[in-house]
């Protein structure tokens, strides 16, 4: 961002530190901050002396300089909890209030700005976590998605949204972002242009899939339609009512077709007013090359001969503070090794040789090890002010109760847990999702979760599960434990399982509700 932008926000940090000690002091109500702690990407949790502050990283890029922030910032701040997000962000956890701006001023010299990360703002910019090296992509977008990022920060003082504004770019051979149904979802394709769907989310007052607007975007246009959305959602989103005040909404009151021409009329106003046009873009940096292969799980051969990425999925999202500092004295010396983090809470860490490649791994043999323990989960009730179940709390029984199990790798797939309708681990488009809620025991209410089955964010593939029974949380474990055990009964894997069993998916679900 230029001088007189940062300067800008410099002067608002200044605002958020009197309103932070405002709020603890008592003299703010919790709305009231809640509305404006949120565009400064700052909330308060459960516990109000306590705070979470989220760290906006465009496209998911967390270089050298700002995985060096983060080990700074736990050693100099004693972070005690950090959370990787689904919007490819990282969450801070647990701070006192003099800290949290105090962190916002210090991350913008690693090029991390905290503005818009919450409230009524376009959210953290998302692309596929592998742009740049992963083999079958269309080609890289990374590039796009940060010109969009440093677009949306230019204006986001001079628009007001409805709600948040959610965008994505997918690399053509992934689409974990879940471009099929953001706010914007662009599409790498083979022949250079980008596919356009708008209009589609996730949330507590339904979910729908986006509406394809435009099939041979330029890259170079990028801007022109990001504007667009912007002004199509400020004339034509919800203002009355915060629930229904998300893109998704204006493909009931327009109409899909009359949402498309619209947006589309939006585009030429855009093009026809200029000055957003951009070059084609490239990557920033050539990639060095390396020797040999290397045959893990966890690593990714790269497109670039003899290079590598290495996944990394702490339980639950929860990154321990301490991997930062181990993960950046590791790679700092390697040539554009960098960090990534993914939409399903995954860190992908890249351009890795084979010997660094190796010693990675052993750095991060505390994550996942099935495909099962890849599961999503948001930060839960006992963090999060609108939180309603401990999405943390039922992952780890679940994780601990299927290893002692010993189910069989691919018995039971990822599954997904939100503690509240919100949708922030996108249990609708799990193969098993949960949305926390309660269910009525001896006519007491009881922590339970809605299940979802069937949802999927293949490629091509992307679908919402269908909602079904409502499971107390105790159960859970058990339920999770008879379906792994089940499926690898029959010798096959969750997805031939349940595809082709499921009649006795259905009968041991119903034991449990």
């Amino acid at each position: 961002m230029n001088q007189q932008w940062l300067q800008t926000y410099r002067e608002e940090i200044k605002t958020f530190s009197e309103r932070i000690q405002e709020f603890q002091a008592g003299k703010l109500e919790k709305k009231d901050y809640k509305g404006y702690s949120g565009g400064m990407g700052s909330y308060a949790q459960r516990d109000p002396a306590k705070h979470m502050l989220r760290l906006r990283l465009p496209a998911g890029r967390l270089t050298l300089e700002r995985l060096k922030f983060l080990a700074d910032t736990v050693e100099k701040h004693g972070v005690g909890r950090m959370k990787l997000t689904t919007c490819e962000t990282v969450q801070l956890h647990d701070l006192p209030a003099d800290q949290v701006p105090a962190i916002m001023e210090e991350a913008i010299e690693a090029g991390i700005v905290c503005r818009g990360g919450g409230g009524d703002n376009p959210r953290n910019v998302m692309c596929s976590p592998l742009s740049g090296v992963q083999r079958g992509e269309a080609f890289n977008p990374y590039p796009y998605a940060e010109a969009a990022t440093d677009y949306l920060l230019s204006i986001c003082r001079e628009i007001h949204m409805p709600r948040k504004l959610k965008i994505a770019f997918s690399n053509g051979a992934d689409d974990s972002v879940h471009s099929a149904f953001r706010d914007m979802g662009f599409r790498a394709q083979e022949d250079g242009t980008f596919s356009l769907r708008i209009a589609g989310g996730l949330g507590a007052m339904g979910h729908r899939m986006g509406v394809l607007v435009d099939g041979a975007v330029k890259p170079e246009e990028v801007l022109y339609y990001v504007k667009a959305m912007v002004d199509t959602f400020c004339q034509h989103g919800n203002y009355e009512n915060r629930a229904k005040a998300r893109t998704r909404f204006m493909q009931d009151t327009l109409g899909p077709e009359g949402l498309k021409e619209a947006f589309l009329k939006n585009v030429e106003a855009a093009k026809a007013a200029g000055g957003l046009d951009m070059p084609r873009l490239e990557a920033l940096a050539d990639i060095c090359g390396g020797e040999g292969t290397l045959d893990h799980p966890r690593a990714v051969a790269q497109k670039q001969p003899g290079l590598y990425a290495v996944k990394y999925h702490p339980i639950g999202g929860v990154l321990p503070v301490e991997k930062p500092g181990e993960l950046y004295a590791a790679i700092k010396d390697l040539c554009n090794a960098e960090c990534r983090v993914g939409p399903d809470e995954t860190l992908y860490i890249v351009n890795l040789p084979v010997p660094e490649a190796k010693r990675v791994l052993a750095l991060t043999e505390d994550g996942a090890r099935t495909e099962f323990e890849y599961s999503v989960a948001c930060i839960g009730a006992t963090v999060c002010q609108q939180g309603i179940r401990d999405s943390q709390g039922l992952l780890q029984a679940a994780v601990k109760a299927v290893r002692e199990a010993g189910i069989p790798d691919g018995a039971l797939p990822r599954i997904n847990i939100s503690g509240c309708p919100s949708s922030c681990a996108a249990h609708q488009a799990g193969a098993i999702g949960f949305q926390g809620g309660v269910r009525l025991e001896d006519k007491k209410p009881q922590p339970a979760f809605r299940l979802f089955l069937g949802g999927s964010d293949a490629l091509d593939q992307a679908r919402f599960g269908e909602a079904g029974a409502v499971i107390l949380e105790r159960d859970i474990p058990a339920l999770l434990v008879e379906l792994g055990r089940a499926a690898a009964a029959q010798g096959q894997t969750w997805a031939q399982w349940s595809e082709t069993h499921r009649e006795d998916l259905n009968a041991i679900v119903a034991k449990y509700a």
